[in-house]
């Protein structure tokens, strides 16, 4: 007989007989009798090859191999115990694996919040995280390779369809500028002030900004914020990750619009200032294949339900 067909019933009783290394007691325990018990013990060692006791009239005794097979069979049999309390875990979405990309945009404000709040409800949950751009996000959960992501929309219209999207949060944009650059306008060194600057206090100061191509939600809500005003930006510089934007800001290498809770990204050199002009607003939500949601998946989804209820929304 073949080794693939041994059952954990076999496994047990192995395990039983070693415990009591007497066949009579060990059937008690199983609640059986003795010769079915020795039939068993005996088929399980014509399928594996080998003797797993030493049987005499007054004694039984675990065989050399008998005793190095043990330990490895008891793991496997509370690996297999374990099985069914983890398969309960997994359809209530308490365990598993969640693959969540996100903006780097997400990572100042919303991210950790989210992640907060889901590990405290999911505790048996590993994340595994990405930072990508929307449309890098948009592209892997098509390919299945991600289980949801935190973009900035628009969706692109080819896959729109096949995705569900859900809004979390909007938030003002802020000017990102040199510390020089707010002493030039009169403004104090301190990292944050509730003291708006116009983008006409910045007309002439380079933009630092998103590739049209990798963020064009973002882009065009920034450069609409110029056109609103009158305005017709340089691009002095472009970077895909709002780490870098900030850094080439403190550099004195221009200026940028990013969302409010990138304040919370200090840089020395770095100052942010609200907008006196009103209206411009960045928008974040949680988009995932519309087919495919996973226990684990609406835990999260409704954490962020619940988190995109208390949000207040912008005009």
């Amino acid at each position: 007989m073949e080794t693939r067909n041994i059952e954990l019933r076999l496994l047990r009783y192995f395990v039983t007989v070693a415990e009591e290394m007497h066949f009579g007691r060990a059937a008690g325990r199983l609640a059986m009798t003795q010769p079915p018990l020795s039939q068993a013990i005996r088929a399980l060692e014509d399928m594996l090859g080998v003797a797993l006791f030493v049987r005499t009239k007054r004694s039984v005794e675990l065989t050399p191999v008998g005793k190095d097979l043990l330990p490895e069979v008891r793991r496997l049999l509370a690996g297999a115990d374990a099985l069914r309390p983890l398969a309960q875990s997994l359809a209530r979405g308490e365990a598993g694996v969640l693959s969540l990309a996100f903006v780097s945009t997400a990572d100042y404000g919303l991210l950790p919040l989210l992640l907060r709040d889901f590990g405290a409800r999911y505790p048996g949950v590993r994340l595994q995280l990405v930072e990508a751009t929307s449309d890098v996000q948009v592209e892997e959960l098509v390919a299945g390779r991600i289980d949801a992501g935190l973009v900035i929309p628009p969706l692109l219209p080819r896959h729109a369809v096949a995705l569900s999207y859900l809004p979390i949060a909007r938030e003002p944009l802020v000017i990102a500028m040199s510390s020089d650059a707010a002493a030039e306008l009169g403004q104090g060194a301190q990292e944050w002030s509730q003291t708006p600057v116009s983008l006409h206090q910045l007309a002439d100061a380079p933009l630092v900004v998103f590739p049209r191509r990798l963020a064009p939600g973002f882009y065009d809500i920034i450069m609409g914020c110029y056109g609103a005003a009158g305005l017709m930006p340089r691009v002095g510089q472009e970077a895909i990750q709002m780490q870098t934007i900030v850094s080439l800001v403190s550099a004195g290498m221009g200026v940028a619009l990013v969302p409010q809770s990138l304040r919370h990204l200090r840089r020395t050199g770095v100052v942010y200032r609200p907008l006196l002009e009103s209206g411009p607003v960045v928008e974040t939500g949680l988009v995932w294949r519309a087919a495919e949601v996973s226990p684990v998946l609406a835990g999260f989804i409704d954490i962020v339900r619940t988190h995109a209820a208390t949000v207040p929304a912008l005009p």
